[in-house]
């Protein structure tokens, strides 16, 4: 039984199989740009796409928009609540129609700027998996489609750092970005992952999830992670397979590496995953 709803001028169509978070079809550029380097697309797509720095968290957020539409439809992956103020104005200089503010998982480390946006702009939608256990306007599971114009992303289950942790992935169709993009949250970093010792996370768990669901995109699919803390900005599936230092071995190796790691407590954690559950600290209720 299929349901439909309608969100100014967006729907969700959800079935057993996917759900639909469409509707405002776009072109993009030849070439998409990162804030530190660039690289090439095809010419179907009308990708606009910004990698955005928060020094404190060293947390990525990333915006990417359907340009070639009449409304620019764009969105908002892991905003931080300090650096709310920065991509609004991004995207209001760029023209953008801001519809999602997405999380890749309930972060530690940082409070989620989703509820100030909302309380900005008031038809912004929130976005978070359905696993998560967190307050959002819209849940999303594996196999789902978030599209913002002709553009989508799909949603890859990765649990492991955390019970919720979902991967972003663009479109594999024709008329998507190539090569593929992959935003991975805290599940596999940059030659490293996330932990796996708090909020239900598990090595074995986090093992599986990034072999069966980024390992095995096309190699040249780009990375683009949550965090990063050695200034590295992007990598690529083919890169991780080779050189990411844990991910790497077998998965008994693996499991022993998580376990001793000897990380210290969070020092937001406290502060953070509670305020992340109910969207942000600034979220009001609904």
């Amino acid at each position: 039984m299929l349901r439909l709803f309608h969100f100014n001028k967006l729907s969700i169509l959800s079935s057993k199989a996917s759900t639909f978070l469409p509707l405002i079809p776009i072109p993009i550029s030849k070439s998409v740009k990162s804030q530190m380097g660039s690289y090439s697309t095809s010419s179907s797509s009308k990708l606009l796409f910004r990698q955005l720095f928060e020094k404190e968290s060293s947390t990525y957020t990333y915006l990417l928009a359907d340009s070639s539409h009449p409304h620019k439809p764009a969105l908002l992956i892991d905003p931080v609540d300090k650096t709310v103020d920065r991509d609004l104005s991004l995207i209001h200089e760029l023209g953008l129609k801001l519809v999602y503010a997405m999380n890749t998982h309930v972060h530690a480390d940082h409070v989620t700027g989703t509820g100030l946006i909302k309380s900005k702009i008031s038809d912004v939608k929130s976005v978070i998996s359905k696993a998560s256990s967190a307050t959002a306007d819209l849940y999303v599971e594996q196999g789902d489609k978030i599209w913002f114009g002709d553009l989508f992303l799909e949603v890859r289950a990765t649990p492991g750092h955390t019970l919720g942790c979902i991967t972003y992935v663009t479109g594999d169709a024709s008329d998507q970005p190539q090569p593929r993009m992959a935003f991975t949250g805290d599940a596999l970093l940059i030659r490293g992952c996330g932990r796996t010792d708090f909020q239900g996370g598990s090595s074995e768990q986090l093992y599986k999830s990034v072999h069966s669901q980024i390992f095995m995109l096309p190699e040249d699919t780009l990375i683009y992670p949550a965090h990063d803390y050695k200034g590295f900005s992007v990598s690529t599936v083919g890169e991780e397979l080779k050189y990411n230092p844990r991910l790497t071995k077998d998965e008994e190796t693996f499991k022993n590496i998580m376990a001793n790691l000897n990380l210290s407590y969070p020092k937001m954690i406290d502060v953070a995953v509670p305020a992340n559950l109910v969207c942000g600290i600034q979220s009001k209720a609904s």
